[in-house]
């Protein structure tokens, strides 16, 4: 006869699984625009977790679209092909042969290393850029930096279609021109265009660092938009976090119901966020 060995990790997970109900009710049905980036993209270890996490997601009944970025990668083709760049004001002039690599890049290689993860862990996922389904028209977004786009247009029917068939949809920012043009798109700015022509519960926006900070250096777990203005303005937010929080703001304002930049080094970072207390960032709110 077998005995019962209650191992008190056991009655934790049993425990930990409990409390998420409240959360799992919450978001059924509900949703989510994650934007994938730094660590999470960075070994196929964070990128397996990552997987599994929306793949448990799309399982409890959320609909996960996952928007990717993939700087290193393009700057790592870019050197392999010796394509020089260009930079103006420290942005890069993406010219045509740029943008082809581009896209070579973040709809090729990229794209299909999230969906194969994804797929490897049970899921079901499906790669896609903007340009297909007339997802994402863009307007260019300054001439001097050549195929940069801005959305101008958003026709989100195809990741309608995707979730009807519990499918989970991977993004490249990549969009198309009003004139058949290829546009790149910043990948947080995709995401945040993607959130709102879904209406979306959430946006997560996945980065290296812990959060927004305040003036003593804490990350401030919770902010209203005026908070983050104010805190621009003093110069406390700054740098590489001011294109985030502008997307953040953006969507907010634009119907989402809130938007976590989320510390992507933190191991099942987007769970955390959504299934409990704790949370793993900083949650804007309009």
């Amino acid at each position: 006869m077998k005995k019962q060995d209650m191992n008190r990790d056991w009655i934790a997970t049993a425990e930990t699984l409990s409390s998420a109900l409240p959360y799992l009710q919450r978001y059924d049905g509900a949703i989510v625009v994650i934007k994938l980036g730094g660590h999470a993209m960075g070994s196929d270890e964070a990128m397996e977790t990552f997987a599994r996490d929306i793949v448990l997601m799309r399982q409890v009944g959320v609909n996960p679209v996952i928007v990717h970025g993939g700087g290193p990668m393009i700057n790592a083709m870019l050197d392999k092909l010796q394509i020089q760049s260009e930079f103006v004001d420290g942005k890069r002039v993406t010219d045509k042969a740029t943008m082809e690599v581009v896209e070579m890049v973040l709809s090729g290689v990229v794209n299909k290393r999230i969906v194969q993860a994804i797929n490897a862990q049970g899921g079901r996922a499906v790669g896609l850029s903007g340009k297909d389904a007339n997802l994402i028209t863009c307007d260019q977004a300054n001439a001097k930096l050549g195929f940069v786009g801005a959305p101008a247009k958003m026709d989100p029917q195809v990741l309608y279609d995707l979730f009807e068939k519990h499918i989970i949809p991977v993004i490249a920012p990549i969009g198309a021109g009003h004139n058949g043009e290829t546009y790149n798109i910043n990948g947080d700015t995709a995401a945040g265009a993607i959130a709102t022509a879904l209406n979306a519960d959430r946006l997560l926006l996945l980065t290296d660092v812990s959060g927004v900070k305040d003036a003593t250096g804490e990350v401030v777990t919770e902010l209203k938009a005026a908070d983050v203005e104010r805190l621009t303005s003093e110069g406390v937010i700054a740098g590489g976090m001011i294109p985030k929080t502008e997307t953040a703001l953006d969507a907010v304002r634009s119907g989402v119901r809130a938007c976590t930049i989320v510390d992507g080094r933190v191991k099942n970072a987007v769970l955390l966020e959504l299934f409990t207390d704790h949370g793993a960032g900083s949650m804007i709110r309009a």
